[in-house]
């Protein structure tokens, strides 16, 4: 499969016959670099329409997101999506960030407004001289260079969310703002997935929904995760994990759970999968094992 930034995502999406793509996040030292290329190693096989790389809050891995977008760029046959979020940047310094992603050979963005400090259940207060909305940055990536843009969508209602029809409302603004494609939050009930599709069809807006996938490895785990970013684990779902006491055990239903939740994305029309990956490759491959996709 062929990448390049002067592509569209969406022309990278429909490369072929199913798109998966991955996230990894900047490592705090040697040890977490190590097991990061490693994962990047492993899945590159797959050929990803793209890679994306998170940035941490308020910009605090901002120099390691643009090391490792650069890299992959330079060293693998990828597309990575470098992250950039509003949370502590002015106007100005998002400008320069933008820039330095152009200078490191970076094309494709993934435009977020971001947490704020106190965590994603905090009110929202834009930072003096900064951007307010994920809109904004989307309006001034593209004013700013030639980027090809992606965002974040809520199958489940964002938590600052009065409904499940604003999110479609502010995902359509953020479509018509010029962003090409949308990620999910991990979900775990493909109903609410296309749910949201269709939200976001009745409004005339037809970019690709990647939805987001996040395999139960650790149940409590993954609770804590979804209290913060408005997604409930079902209670079907906990049963099913509850019944096994063995770690490995637990490990194994996630994965099968995981898979059952692809398949039936896939069937339904879904244009690919994008995996959450925690910079581990383990988890992704035991799953298209289970869906029989092959290198």
């Amino acid at each position: 499969m062929a990448t390049g930034h002067g592509r569209s995502m969406a022309e990278l999406i429909g490369d072929g016959d199913r798109s998966v793509s991955f996230e990894f996040f900047p490592p705090k030292d040697e040890a977490g670099a190590e097991r990061l290329w490693k994962a990047i190693n492993a899945l590159e096989p797959y050929q990803p329409s793209f890679v994306s790389v998170t940035y941490g809050a308020g910009g605090s891995t901002r120099d390691l997101t643009v090391d490792i977008t650069g890299r992959i760029a330079r060293e693998t046959s990828m597309t990575p999506v470098a992250h950039l979020t509003c949370v502590g940047h002015t106007r100005q310094e998002l400008e320069k960030i933008l820039d330095s992603y152009t200078e490191a050979g970076v094309h494709h963005l993934m435009a977020l407004r971001g947490d704020p400090p106190e965590g994603p259940r905090a009110p929202w207060t834009p930072t003096e001289g900064g951007l307010t909305y994920a809109t904004d940055l989307v309006e001034l990536a593209r004013s700013r260079g030639d980027f090809r843009i992606g965002v974040a969508a809520f199958p489940e209602r964002h938590p600052s969310s009065e409904s499940l029809d604003h999110d479609a409302d502010v995902l359509v603004a953020k479509a018509r703002a010029g962003a090409e494609y949308t990620v999910t939050q991990m979900f775990f009930r493909a109903a609410d997935y296309f749910s949201l599709v269709e939200r976001v069809r009745e409004r005339g807006v037809d970019l690709p929904i990647l939805p987001g996938i996040m395999p139960i490895l650790n149940l409590n785990a993954i609770r804590r995760q979804g209290d913060l970013v408005g997604t409930e684990v079902p209670p079907d779902i906990i049963a099913r994990i509850s019944a096994h006491t063995e770690p490995e055990d637990i490990r194994a239903e996630g994965i099968s759970l995981a898979a059952e939740l692809c398949a039936e994305l896939l069937a339904g029309g879904a244009p690919g999968l994008h995996f959450y990956t925690l910079n581990n490759s383990r988890a992704t491959l035991e799953i298209f094992e289970r869906l029989q996709i092959t290198a």
